[in-house]
């Protein structure tokens, strides 16, 4: 009697738990619908990463060539089919661009000061006449910003000219700063900061009324730390477009020793004129460098600020 009794019981809680817990014909499917997710899941990221990585090596050719041919001799630069490993390295072209004749630290060194001017002066007035689009109010603000957005749409190389003789009365013409001062004001620039600080609450400004704090306070202490994801951003961007102009340092500078780096780089030519395929590409290679200094130190920022943007 007792075992009959031991036995229902055993019976009756092992039905219970069954019951409550769901079977294990339950626990059973969900984990086949989990391990089937988790396949899935991986089969779209090999589906979409494969070709990303393809393309990614196609976008990075022209760089490995590059690389290869600044270590040739010019005779084997465009010899085809194309040896990517040189036999013997020729070191020699870096040390040629570097100490030569045609050296590119005079124009290195002239494209950092134009870029670093540039960046802080860009810096500068995008973030205040933004925070004054965005946050003052002032009348015809939305028709001075509008007629400001509106500049853009003229041809830069329109206004080349009239700079042109502007500088050369100014007494700016083939110096540095006929490059770096038209460079200090962009509509993009402030473009973006009127846009990062709209979507800003005007709450936090008023409280800083409250206790006493003057517009420039609340721009410098409450606002200006907030947009530093942003500001990274123009500041890469800014620099880049200084590192890499070549139009309005050919037009203005006239003096080899003003030369920026992309006017430096044209002036690697062989005995017959042409272009010096492994200096050239040698020079080229130590002008990436700075680039890609800039966008490793700013680039979490400069992802963070593409990023909120687009979520704004």
């Amino acid at each position: 009697m007792t075992d009959a009794t031991t036995t229902a019981t055993t019976t009756t809680a092992s039905t219970t738990t069954t019951t409550a817990g769901g079977g294990p014909g339950r626990g059973t499917g969900m984990a086949q619908r989990q391990a089937l997710r988790t396949r899935r899941d991986r089969v779209r990221r090999w589906a979409w990463g494969i070709p990303m990585w393809i393309l990614a090596l196609v976008f990075l050719l022209p760089f490995a060539w590059m690389i290869s041919t600044s270590l040739k001799p010019d005779l084997e630069a465009f010899r085809i089919p194309m040896q990517w490993i040189p036999d013997q390295p020729r070191w020699e072209n870096y040390t040629e661009v570097l100490f030569g004749e045609s050296s590119i630290l005079i124009p290195f060194g002239n494209s950092v000061f134009v870029a670093a001017l540039r960046v802080l002066g860009e810096l500068t007035t995008a973030t205040l006449a933004g925070y004054a689009f965005a946050k003052l109010r002032f009348p015809g603000r939305g028709k001075v910003f509008i007629a400001y957005l509106a500049t853009s749409l003229i041809p830069a190389q329109l206004l080349l000219v009239p700079r042109f003789v502007y500088f050369e009365k100014l007494s700016l013409y083939d110096t540095l700063w006929a490059l770096i001062l038209p460079g200090m004001f962009t509509v993009l620039g402030t473009f973006l900061m009127r846009q990062y600080f709209i979507s800003q609450p005007d709450e936090f400004a008023e409280a800083a009324r409250l206790d006493g704090a003057n517009e420039f306070q609340i721009f410098v202490r409450i606002y200006l730390p907030n947009a530093m994801s942003m500001i990274s951003a123009l500041a890469i961007l800014t620099f880049v477009w200084s590192w890499n102009d070549y139009e309005t340092p050919l037009v203005f500078l006239s003096t080899p020793e003003n030369y920026t780096l992309p006017m430096g780089l044209t002036s690697f030519t062989d005995e017959n004129g042409a272009m010096a395929a492994g200096l050239s590409m040698a020079a080229s290679v130590i002008s990436i460098i700075p680039i890609l200094l800039v966008f490793l130190i700013f680039q979490r920022r400069f992802v963070r600020a593409m990023t909120e943007s687009a979520l704004k």
